[in-house]
């Protein structure tokens, strides 16, 4: 059985509905059987579930002291995927979910206060090896922010290549218990969920190593990296291809790699989109700093990670 974990400490980042969207996706692909469980007190996934007409995905109400206990009985009930929705701000019970999981998602919308929250999430998932995935959720069309937020988590993980927007349709259809690829699914917001999904899905069957788990769909996905134009530029794009961001690496499922700089002056390397916006790479006790001047994000947090640049109180004079 496979675990994935829905966490963030930030409350608002829409792990609740990602998790009941994805679990559907799941199913809808053959990848199932899957069960959503929710551990977070307020039960809002619980209270879709109910009012779900649908028999599928399963779903299990469970403490997180009850959560190894609980999983142990899923897989000998035959789950082949459990998604597992946390509560936000409850460090304790993010971390004994993240511990049983194989993947760590991370939906993260792009705001300062958004991604100054993700640090501690990152170490609790570097505490116990696990691998991670950021999803950028609830961005706006052609906004410059969205391409920036990509770039800033790309040095703390790996960034999903697929956007979801925000849009009225997310919403409305988790009022009586469906998703947006069952409420419309021809609309722009049912294609960018099952293009995430297969994403995800291609992840884990590298992960556990399971030829079953590729899906039989599978976009392709820009990998020409992020360049002056896309990265700098976002806000000039239109939306295509299920709002796919542009990779952040040559190879989606891996980290950042060393940039090196040409003897005429260019750059090559995964992370050249981050000297082609204007930072120069770091490793992660490093500042970055922003050709531009400071990045909208700014703020050390815990291990000592950045997520852009603040003039300090003291050079300000």
């Amino acid at each position: 059985m496979i675990v994935i974990a829905m966490a963030s400490q930030k409350g608002g980042s829409g792990k609740t509905t990602l998790a009941g969207h994805l679990a559907v996706e799941a199913e809808k692909s053959g990848a199932g059987p899957v069960t959503l469980v929710d551990t977070d007190p307020q039960g809002s996934l619980s209270k879709w579930w109910n009012a779900r007409a649908a028999s599928t995905p399963n779903f299990a109400k469970i403490g997180p002291l009850q959560l190894e206990a609980a999983l142990g009985e899923l897989k000998r009930a035959g789950t082949r995927i459990a998604i597992v929705d946390t509560p936000p701000a409850v460090s304790e019970s993010i971390m004994m979910v993240i511990e049983h999981s194989d993947l760590v998602i991370v939906p993260t919308r792009p705001s300062p206060h958004d991604l100054r929250a993700v640090a501690a999430t990152v170490d609790m998932a570097e505490r116990f090896s696990k691998p991670l995935i950021f999803v950028i959720n609830g961005a706006t069309l052609r906004a410059r922010i969205t391409g920036e937020a990509a770039v800033a988590l790309s040095q703390h993980g790996v960034v999903a290549p697929v956007n979801l927007h925000h849009r009225v349709d997310f919403a409305a259809s988790m009022i009586d218990g469906r998703t947006v690829g069952e409420a419309a699914p021809k609309s722009q917001s049912s294609r960018e969920v099952a293009d995430l999904w297969a994403y995800i899905q291609g992840r884990l069957a590298r992960l556990v190593k399971d030829a079953s788990l590729i899906p039989e769909f599978q976009p392709q996905f820009p990998l020409a990296g992020i360049t002056a134009g896309t990265a700098v530029e976002v806000e000039d794009q239109p939306e295509v291809s299920g709002g796919r961001l542009p990779a952040i690496t040559s190879d989606p499922f891996s980290p950042v790699a060393p940039a090196q700089r040409t003897s005429d002056g260019g750059v090559t390397g995964s992370d050249s989109i981050l000297v082609h916006a204007g930072i120069e790479p770091a490793n992660d006790l490093q500042q970055q700093k922003p050709a531009r001047g400071p990045a909208p994000f700014a703020r050390p947090g815990p291990g000592g990670r950045v997520f852009g640049r603040r003039q300090s109180l003291a050079s300000t004079g």
